[in-house]
């Protein structure tokens, strides 16, 4: 089915990558979940020098066969000034591991991409979190409750390290959180699976430091303050763009 939306918006717009987001890429996913797909799509470079400049973003939400299909892309200008702002959501799709479709030229912009890497993102992945965590008080399911582990470890991994994982399963036992696992076993089941009785009141005081410690690897990222390549990734913009004009 991913592979058929990405057919269909791809012959509407032309695709710098496509990538799986939400519980398939988290790690988490269940016969009931929707599919979600996050795309970068390239607009035309004619298209700059007019007075109409393209759209920024496209947007479906479509059901097929009884499962509720969630496609955003946006154009890669936007996605890299945004990376180059710390948003996360950006980086995940260039960086991830959820890849269904890339053209080559990903391979080249990687490097620039990591090296781009700074700590603007703490504020991302903690707004992310905060919200996560309102959301589970307000609806204390398994799936929210993962959802708030899931964006705090990502971020806590990144400013740590340097490395892109969304996928929780992969940084549960490195965190000391290997208990959560049983978490996924049950979100497996289905979206809505409910927390126990006290459960979420348990879950408070490691909640708590989980986000404590989203802030100690901000303060002792690896990461620099600001991205030191700007211009870097600026000039590989532009080269790329040119590369797309057709020959009159």
């Amino acid at each position: 089915m991913a592979k058929r939306v990405v057919t269909e918006e791809g012959g509407a717009r032309e695709h710098f990558v496509v990538c799986l987001s939400g519980a398939h890429a988290y790690g988490f996913p269940s016969p009931d979940s929707g599919l979600d797909l996050e795309a970068v799509h390239i607009a035309p470079t004619v298209s700059w020098l007019g007075l109409r400049l393209p759209p920024p973003r496209y947007d479906r939400d479509s059901t097929l066969e009884g499962v509720e299909i969630d496609y955003t892309s946006n154009e890669i200008g936007q996605v890299l000034e945004g990376v180059l702002k710390g948003n996360g959501s950006f980086l995940e799709r260039l960086m991830g591991e959820s890849l269904l479709f890339a053209r080559p030229e990903l391979l080249a912009l990687w490097p620039l991409l990591k090296h781009s890497l700074s700590r603007r993102f703490h504020r991302h992945y903690r707004s992310l979190a905060q919200r996560r965590l309102r959301e589970l008080e307000q609806e204390p399911t398994v799936k929210r409750l993962l959802d708030v582990l899931r964006t705090a470890l990502t971020g806590t991994h990144l400013l740590r390290t340097g490395e892109v994982v969304a996928d929780v399963t992969a940084l549960l036992g490195e965190y000391g959180l290997g208990r959560a696992n049983e978490l996924v076993e049950r979100k497996l089941a289905g979206e809505r699976v409910e927390l126990g009785s006290g459960e979420l009141a348990r879950w408070k005081v490691p909640l708590a430091d989980l986000l404590a410690g989203l802030e100690v690897a901000a303060a002792t990222s690896v990461l620099p303050d600001e991205p030191p390549n700007e211009d870097e990734i600026d000039g590989w913009l532009r080269s790329f763009r040119l590369t797309l004009l057709e020959p009159t």
